[in-house]
């Protein structure tokens, strides 16, 4: 049934803040591995971040009717989380809805779509995730929801939880488990500082990790 929820759960700021200076791949690990979104939604353009809590849209293929409401209901900080059913041969947003999103605060758009006028968004420092590119234009014929459970590239989004990309792609952190995954990520990090330190020492990741133990047990035999 076509609906919008206007008022949804919200994270912590500082939370969402803290999580927004984490990359994608760290959060994905210290998470259980989960809810990276599939390899196929990356940035239009290297270098583009994102940070903040889901907007959900669920709109027909080609049609982006929804998403133009969607940028009038989302709140500052926002990113727009957009499952169009995987459709490709037209795009859903483009410079025009890119300027409106700016003017509003939105942090950015993850579509299961396609986009346009990239160029344009990329000048304008708009962080945009898609499946790709198309010229070609869209309906404005066909509801949809705001504010729902979505899943967009294999994974369950619920309005409020919290969104990152990155060069690395796109991952979802739910929104009851946003303070456990900063601290797991933070500690990953930490982790890794001290492991980079010994690197430059001289260790190898053979010995920091005990690999030889785990090659020696699958049979990898030296002399």
């Amino acid at each position: 049934m076509p609906h919008i929820i206007h008022t949804v759960p919200r994270p912590d700021p500082q939370i969402v803040a803290a999580l927004g200076k984490l990359g994608t791949a760290t959060i994905h690990e210290a998470q259980g591995q989960s809810g990276a979104l599939a390899h196929t939604i990356r940035p239009i353009f290297a270098g583009m971040k994102c940070c903040g809590p889901a907007c959900t849209v669920k709109s027909h293929g080609g049609d982006n009717l929804m998403l133009h409401k969607a940028i009038a209901v989302a709140q500052p900080g926002d990113v727009i989380m957009h499952d169009g059913e995987d459709w490709f041969e037209s795009n859903v947003w483009g410079e025009i809805m890119t300027t409106g999103a700016m003017a509003r605060g939105i942090a950015g758009l993850v579509t299961s779509g396609v986009v346009r006028d990239t160029e344009a968004i990329h000048a304008k420092g708009f962080p945009v995730f898609s499946q790709g590119v198309s010229m070609k234009w869209c309906t404005k014929a066909a509801l949809g929801t705001i504010n729902h459970p979505i899943i967009v590239a294999g994974v369950a989004i619920n309005p409020g939880d919290i969104i990152v990309g990155d060069d690395d792609g796109v991952v979802v952190i739910p929104l009851a488990r946003a303070a456990e995954v900063l601290e797991k990520s933070l500690a990953r990090e930490e982790k890794e500082r001290v492991m980079m330190a010994q690197l430059k020492q001289g260790k190898t990741t053979v010995e920091l990790l005990g690999l030889d133990k785990l090659l020696a047990g699958m049979g990898l035999t030296e002399e």
